[in-house]
């Protein structure tokens, strides 16, 4: 068991600016149905030199999510990103409608949320605080 190391710490100078996932050649449409059309994400255009790639680029407020083409790609079954969202019972009866697969996991103190998987198998975590 680790040492009380005492309240946590802000990490300064250290700011999140993006989050990339892993998609497979070709993945572009299903990526861009389902974060675009399904999740709602905002398009960002990808700079020149690195559109050339493939992939996509999506705006989360002041972060954003890079969807990265990976030759030999392998889903991301356990680390994923987490998204705190306004309408959390909304998107999941969106998700479900649509055919992805949500599932719950243990509870986290202070917040609801549920588990889904992107087109690729990526998991994907989505939660709200708990106003309890």
């Amino acid at each position: 068991m680790p040492a009380d190391r005492g309240p946590p710490r802000e990490a300064s100078g250290f700011r999140l600016h993006h989050v990339q996932l892993a998609i497979p050649p070709g993945g572009e449409a299903a990526a861009s149905a389902f974060y675009e059309g399904l999740l709602g994400l905002a398009p960002l255009p990808k700079p020149a030199h690195l559109a050339a790639r493939g992939g996509l680029w999506y705006s989360l407020g002041p972060n954003e999510l890079h969807l990265g083409v990976e030759v030999g790609f392998r889903p991301a079954a356990k680390a994923h990103p987490a998204f705190l969202v306004d309408d959390l019972e909304g998107l999941r009866r969106r998700l479900d409608e649509a055919g992805s697969r949500t599932y719950e996991d243990v509870p986290m103190p202070g917040y609801r949320r549920f588990y889904a998987l992107d087109p690729f198998g990526n998991r994907l975590e989505f939660l709200t605080a708990d106003p309890v």
